[in-house]
């Protein structure tokens, strides 16, 4: 029961995410982290006060982070079908500086 839960917990952590994730998660950064900036821009020089506009930049950069960094299942959808690691190809073998490696 523990090693079970173990496992979802490692799997839920580990931040393994597919090529269209890494291609999403850049696309919602950019995007999140473009319009912080601007919002923050504006607002604060519509209010003259710098402090709104780091205070707007800091949760923009914080909420952008907790869209980005964590491994959401939404970052996983298309993952790549992978050879097992010891996969037997036979009739093949490979030569690297004139020494057999596989």
């Amino acid at each position: 029961m523990a090693d079970q839960l173990l496992e979802q917990v490692r799997d839920a952590v580990e931040g393994q995410i597919d090529f269209e994730g890494q291609r999403l998660a850049e696309l919602v950064t950019t995007v999140l982290l473009g319009a912080a900036g601007i919002v923050a821009f504006l607002v604060g020089y519509m209010a003259q006060d710098i402090k709104f506009t780091l205070y707007i930049g800091l949760g923009g950069t914080a909420l952008t982070f907790l869209a980005v960094v964590p491994p959401w299942p939404f970052y996983k959808k298309n993952p790549e079908p992978w050879l097992p690691p010891h996969a037997a190809i036979s009739g093949v073998s490979i030569d690297v500086d004139g020494k057999k490696v596989g």
